[in-house]
């Protein structure tokens, strides 16, 4: 039997505090380091995934390219880069954009609470999926991408619903 990953939790200011097994941190609803990795090709489409159907919490919704937790003594752009390539098979050079914390329950009596650190990269790399963390993928037009959101909400992931403005304010200040 594979052993459950910790969470690195954290205090208001993403000082550590302490480790727990992950589905522990998110029965508790503990605040706890994230990581969320935004692709777009040369483009400019965004690339998502719809995250497996058995996920252990919102299985088949649609999101950005990536999401983990950083491990205990594991920085946070080694666990985006990781996440990337275990996730979508990719590798590419990530810039961090901002951090920000949230508060959300989300479905199996779970609550995510997290200072989430987002970070973006470009490629034109296909993605090769791993079939057990990710159902799909596909790209997407910004324009496209906002009214579907604003139309069926139900089909992304609460962290995605309130990221995505916020990291499309950033490419086009960038």
């Amino acid at each position: 039997m594979q052993r459950e990953e910790n969470v690195v939790l954290v205090d208001e200011k993403d000082n550590e505090i302490g480790l727990m097994g992950k589905t522990e941190a998110h029965k508790k609803g503990l605040l706890h380091r994230a990581i969320s990795v935004f692709i777009l090709n040369s483009n400019g489409e965004w690339l998502l995934q719809r995250r497996a159907l058995d996920k252990y919490h919102s299985g088949g919704l649609w999101t950005n390219a990536c999401c983990t937790h950083p491990q205990a003594n594991e920085s946070n752009i080694d666990a985006a880069n990781r996440r990337l390539m275990e996730e979508m098979g990719m590798d590419c050079s990530l810039k961090e954009l901002f951090c920000f914390t949230y508060k959300e329950v989300l479905d199996n009596e779970l609550t995510e609470h997290e200072v989430d650190h987002v970070f973006i990269g470009i490629t034109d790399v296909a993605p090769t999926i791993n079939v057990a963390e990710v159902a799909e993928f596909k790209y997407i037009a910004y324009q496209d991408l906002e009214p579907d959101i604003a139309n069926n909400p139900s089909e992304y992931t609460a962290w995605f619903r309130r990221l995505y403005a916020r990291v499309q304010e950033h490419i086009q200040t960038s």
